[in-house]
């Protein structure tokens, strides 16, 4: 094997590493976005789960947590819940923010 086959394996892994590590992040934070959003709402219980698993699909089926967002602030909306856009994006990047510290404190 040549220096350039390691060097592509070697960035290749990185590159698999790196992706797992995104998708564990915007798992986690949805997760943790979803709780705070149905703490809002006023849901407990199964109800909790039940909605973070439905951001989870949001996220799947769009591909992205702009979906998520936007899914959240209709909801809080359609509850009357007033939270301006600006706090919502506040809370995405602190969640954010926190999943990051956790991964890599976890090594993962």
């Amino acid at each position: 094997m040549t220096t350039f086959d390691e060097r592509e394996r070697s960035f290749e892994k990185r590159f698999a590493i790196d992706q797992e590590r995104k998708f564990k992040a915007a798992a986690r934070r949805t997760t943790l976005l979803g709780e705070w959003a149905a703490s809002r709402l006023g849901l407990s219980g199964t109800a909790v789960g039940d909605y973070v698993k439905a951001l989870h699909k949001v996220e799947v089926e769009s591909k992205g947590g702009d979906a998520v967002l936007k899914q959240v602030s209709q909801d809080l909306t359609d509850k009357g819940v007033a939270v301006s856009a600006a706090e919502l994006n506040e809370v995405m990047q602190a969640l954010t923010a926190k999943v990051e510290a956790q991964l890599a404190e976890k090594g993962s």
